[in-house]
């Protein structure tokens, strides 16, 4: 089975997870795109350490694609949509143990824009 893997566009035009990639050093950034191929390869037969679901009722449905390069922790959340579609919604890179809601949050609203912009299409 074959997978997409597509960013997901604010309605402003601005895509997250592209600002996000940009914004990492060179080795990190590879390492990013060589795991969002991993996922496009493998689809929902990749399990941990690469991917994991987010926890709770509210998330379900988000996961988090895990990026470790040296001692630099990135996080890039998706869902998946139909067609076989993985649809990136933002990326950030860890500074603490435990994921900051806010970031769990943002990640819920930009999949809850892009299904009701889909729908509406």
């Amino acid at each position: 089975m074959e997978w997409q893997v597509e960013f997901y566009k604010k309605e402003n035009g601005n895509i997250p997870v592209l600002d996000y990639l940009l914004s990492l050093d060179p080795k990190m950034r590879a390492k990013a795109y060589s795991e969002i191929e991993l996922l496009e390869k493998h689809g929902l037969n990749l399990k941990e350490p690469y991917v994991k679901p987010i926890k709770g009722a509210k998330y379900k449905g988000l996961f988090e694609l895990r990026v470790k390069f040296a001692s630099d922790i990135g996080r890039i959340f998706y869902f998946t949509y139909h067609n076989n579609t993985f649809v990136m919604l933002h990326g950030f890179t860890k500074k603490t143990e435990k994921t900051p809601q806010r970031k769990l949050d943002r990640a819920l609203r930009y999949k809850e824009d892009y299904e009701r912009r889909c729908n509406n299409e």
